[in-house]
């Protein structure tokens, strides 16, 4: 299985002058654990993730104030769609993350995680038979 079957394609972009609040919401509406965060000013993205911003706020910064870039990762490992399951959970491995952003050749068209890729590894769940009366 690929890259490309396992990911989400609603990519959510934010920018560096996002606050963290701003960035959990929109996260949080959408239900995604991590957004792209693209900079023109560098023109290099960046992902931010969930762990992110709860690590900032655990340690006492200020969700109001404290902006996206201060908190983004931005030596980024990108996944190709056509990469292979095992490829995209290696590289998350062995960089210790859980969030690969997906490139094609026209910019990001992707996230997978490492959840997508256990939804596709695991088997089918199958309903409980019902209980006898």
């Amino acid at each position: 299985m690929l890259v490309r079957d396992a990911m989400s394609t609603l990519v959510l972009t934010i920018g560096p002058a996002h606050t963290l609040r701003e960035a959990a919401r929109l996260m949080s509406a959408r239900r995604i654990g991590a957004a792209v965060v693209h900079d023109p000013d560098t023109c290099g993205l960046g992902i931010i993730t969930e762990r992110d911003i709860l690590d900032a706020v655990g340690s006492g910064q200020d969700p109001d104030t404290e902006t996206a870039s201060a908190h983004t990762t931005t030596d980024v490992v990108f996944a190709s769609p056509a990469w292979t399951l095992e490829e995209a959970a290696e590289a998350m491995t062995h960089g210790g993350f859980r969030h690969l952003i997906v490139l094609d050749d026209n910019g990001p068209v992707g996230i997978v995680s490492v959840r997508d890729i256990i939804r596709c590894w695991a088997p089918t769940r199958r309903r409980p038979a019902a209980l006898p009366l």
